[in-house]
């Protein structure tokens, strides 16, 4: 999409918002947590060999089982969504480290992106279009605490 395109979907978002109140999708992990998912699911073919336990890294889900991203994203849109939200919440190099797919952060994010777009693409009409925002959430790990009550200046990640 190109930076045209981009600045009209924004601008319709702005006066959508002006003339009616748009409706968010819902919790994701919520959903995801509906379809009682194994190790195996979340490791599909692709990291049948990882040495890390994949279960509970939901984001990797836009990799492995899109298609249930696909569900969650039309459900949201079909109970009445103007505004679904990536699979990202978790999707950044920090948080992934705990499940050794730090170097997946950036296709996990456009598989997400790619699929909440498809979703949100099949929804839209020309007098209701829908929109996908990026989710970003904290990290798990915090640059200005402590996590050693002993060491109350150690920090396990800094700033940079």
């Amino acid at each position: 999409m190109n930076t045209t395109d981009r600045k009209a979907r924004f601008q319709a978002l702005i006066d959508a918002a002006r003339e009616r109140i748009l409706l968010l999708d819902g919790a994701k992990g919520a959903m995801i947590q509906t379809y009682g998912l194994t190790e195996a699911d979340y490791r599909g073919s692709r990291f049948s060999n990882s040495t890390h336990d994949l279960k509970g890294n939901h984001d990797l889900l836009a990799i492995t089982k899109p298609s249930i991203l696909h569900d969650i994203h039309d459900a949201f849109l079909d109970a009445g969504s103007d505004i679904i939200q990536t699979n990202t919440f978790n999707a950044q190099r920090i948080s992934q480290a705990d499940y050794g797919c730090e170097h997946l952060s950036a296709e996990i994010n456009i598989a997400a992106a790619r699929a909440a777009r498809a979703s949100a693409d099949k929804f839209s009409t020309a007098d209701r279009p829908r929109w996908v925002v990026g989710s970003v959430g904290p990290t798990n790990k915090t640059a200005s605490l402590s996590p050693d009550v002993n060491d109350p200046g150690f920090r396990a990640i800094t700033f940079d």
